[in-house]
């Protein structure tokens, strides 16, 4: 049985989003303790986790970074925010979706879902580690690392998704709304902005390992990966 975790410091809250979710099936964790809340995850390994972003201590923003540095496991916001910048600070650290407080519990469980069969249905039999390649640049999507010849750097979730998704469709251009099917469930909800900024990260993790202009940009399309690294070896 999968396992969710409930970052909640409202009890009334957590304990609506508890008894719903067991109602399919799922085990559930409330962290109590919210001063260490790795601890709690470290103790019991869910396979997704509930989290608001307003937190004693911490917020969720922090916490969300603590699990990506260890874990790929889907982490959904809950928060009362509805501002455009706190989807976009959400994802950016590391978040897979966001839900804004009112909510209905059927919307969370069908997000829930699809977040695990995202995560788990499709290489869930998988022993043999994902690796994808294109012209020497390597992704692990399961690491979550890019390499380029001797350069690595980690990745978050949603970067590694981005990166997936242009090499998949190498040398044709990765659509806009590719991207964003890709990254988040419900397009109308995700602020056109929300992309570019995590274009713009993608494109900093690979001047990191030593790769200018490796996005081009499709006006009005979408992006395609520039193999600008075999150009130059090619010189």
């Amino acid at each position: 049985m999968q396992k969710i975790m409930i970052v909640e410091d409202d009890p009334k809250i957590a304990e609506h989003l508890e008894s719903y979710i067991k109602k399919y099936g799922y085990v559930t964790i409330k962290v109590i303790n919210f001063d260490n809340i790795m601890e709690t995850f470290h103790e019991h390994k869910p396979d997704l986790v509930l989290l608001d972003i307003n937190l004693p201590s911490f917020d969720g923003y922090y916490w969300c970074r603590q699990i990506r540095k260890e874990s790929i496991c889907p982490v959904i916001f809950i928060s009362a925010r509805i501002g455009e910048m706190d989807q976009v600070l959400a994802l950016e650290n590391g978040g897979d979706d966001f839900i804004t407080k009112p909510f209905h519990p059927e919307i969370v469980m069908a997000k829930v879902r699809s977040q695990l069969r995202r995560a788990y249905g499709e290489y869930a039999n998988h022993t043999v580690e994902r690796v994808l390649e294109t012209k020497g640049l390597q992704l692990f999507p399961e690491r979550l690392e890019l390499n380029f010849e001797s350069q690595t750097t980690s990745l978050s979730k949603n970067e590694a998704d981005i990166i997936e998704c242009l090499m998949d469709r190498y040398p044709r251009v990765a659509g806009r709304e590719d991207l964003l099917e890709k990254l988040w469930d419900e397009q109308a909800y995700v602020d056109e902005n929300t992309l570019n900024v995590n274009m713009t990260r993608v494109r900093k993790k690979f001047e990191s390992i030593g790769i200018k202009g490796a996005i081009e940009t499709v006006r009005g399309v979408g992006y395609r990966l520039n193999v600008i690294w075999q150009e130059a070896n090619q010189q």
